[in-house]
């Protein structure tokens, strides 16, 4: 393409010359030159090509004079460029140090920018937070987006995320990139405002920002978050009324609705945001967090739980919540059976903790212990070891 150009202009400067050469010829005029007495006379046409030749002359002088100095500042732009590119492979292979040694004598041409930010990212996998940051502070002004976005990167490894937003609102820094406004949504979520972080998911999938896969998990994950942050109750309504229906049905973003609400002490809103989803689509987690809201409503509870037991008898997660409710009412026996069956199922730590703390309201102090140990064996993953039967029954409780 430039040899294309070039031809171009050559033949277009040969076409203008030729121009100029057959009107000349035509009439070459008439030029004359006096200084101090001297007269020299002369026609237009080789005064045109004198003016040419020496216009030739000033620029080969110029180009054998500056040819040093052109050579040297070649030599010092490949050097620059193998050093960048030898840091950059360090970088790559994980030899920090000597990127960060090689990567700053780099920043001295228009690569600095990058050098800079690639030194610091050096510092910070060494762990040198300190020099990242006089990495970063040496990235001049005219590349304030990319220095920006290596604060905010800093800021958030050291849990600022307040600092992070600072620098990613400078406004030398805008409009930001899709990485620096993957990097606000995520400084904002960790500062406690998860609510617009959520509000920028339509500029991340507009921008290409983030895989698809990962903004659909941080979608549910700041819906969650949102949900758990709401101030009161209004909020709480707005929040979740907004929510795409097939995410109000996603486990998290239920559970984190449900507990807020209960918070709140909307116990009808709490009880009804879990019964909704696992009707629709069953799923353990949920199953248990029925049992552990902080609410009443237990008969209420306990019959819908019963109903979802003929639908899943094996059901570990809702065994383990209908043993919590009778335990709530005050049914040992009941909660025994229960936490037994779940215990058969797999269901693990929690219910054999259950089972101690049942065994301890009781005062049955041997067996409580023997539950709390397998409950710490299962968590280790090892076998449980049976809990072995009173040899006189206990009184009941007081």
């Amino acid at each position: 393409m430039n040899l294309f150009r070039n031809l171009l202009v050559w033949i277009l400067l040969a076409i203008i010359g030729a121009l100029a050469w057959h009107l000349l010829a035509q009439d070459p005029g008439y030029v004359l030159v006096r200084y101090r007495g001297w007269d020299y006379t002369t026609n237009l046409l080789w005064v045109s090509v004198a003016v040419v030749a020496g216009l030739f002359a000033l620029w080969l002088l110029w180009s054998l004079v500056a040819l040093p100095l052109r050579a040297w500042r070649n030599r010092q732009e490949r050097q620059s460029r193998e050093r960048l590119g030898s840091g950059l492979e360090a970088l790559h292979q994980g030899h920090y140090a000597r990127a960060e040694k090689l990567l700053p004598q780099a920043a001295a041409d228009s690569d600095a920018a990058i050098a800079r930010l690639a030194a610091a990212r050096a510092a910070m996998a060494r762990g040198d937070h300190a020099a990242a940051r006089s990495h970063l502070d040496a990235i001049d002004a005219g590349h304030a987006l990319t220095r920006a976005i290596g604060r905010a990167e800093l800021a958030l490894a050291e849990d600022r995320p307040t600092d992070a937003l600072v620098a990613l609102d400078d406004p030398a820094a805008q409009p930001l990139s899709p990485r620096g406004l993957a990097l606000r949504a995520d400084a904002l979520a960790a500062s406690r405002q998860s609510a617009e972080a959520y509000a920028l998911l339509g500029a991340l999938r507009q921008q290409q920002a983030l895989p698809e896969a990962v903004l659909a998990e941080r979608e549910r994950s700041w819906a969650a978050l949102a949900l758990a942050e709401a101030a009161d109750g209004n909020a709480l309504a707005d929040r979740w009324e907004t929510l795409p229906r097939p995410l109000r049905s996603e486990p998290p973003v239920v559970a984190a609705y449900a507990g807020r609400a209960a918070d709140l002490r909307w116990e009808e809103a709490a009880t009804s945001s879990i019964e909704n989803a696992l009707d629709e689509r069953w799923d353990e987690t949920l199953a248990d967090r029925y049992g552990r809201l902080p609410i009443e409503r237990i008969e209420h509870r306990e019959a819908t739980a019963q109903r979802w037991l003929q639908q899943h008898p094996g059901s570990p997660a809702l065994l383990l919540t209908l043993a919590r409710l009778a335990r709530a009412r005050g049914e040992w026996p009941q909660a025994q059976d229960y936490l037994q069956r779940a215990i058969a199922q797999g269901a693990g730590p929690d219910a054999w903790e259950e089972l101690g703390d049942g065994y301890a309201t009781i005062g049955d102090d041997s067996r409580a212990r023997a539950a709390y140990a397998n409950a710490l064996r299962a968590q280790r993953g090892e076998p449980p070891v049976p809990v072995a039967e009173p040899a006189a029954p206990l009184p009941p409780p007081l």
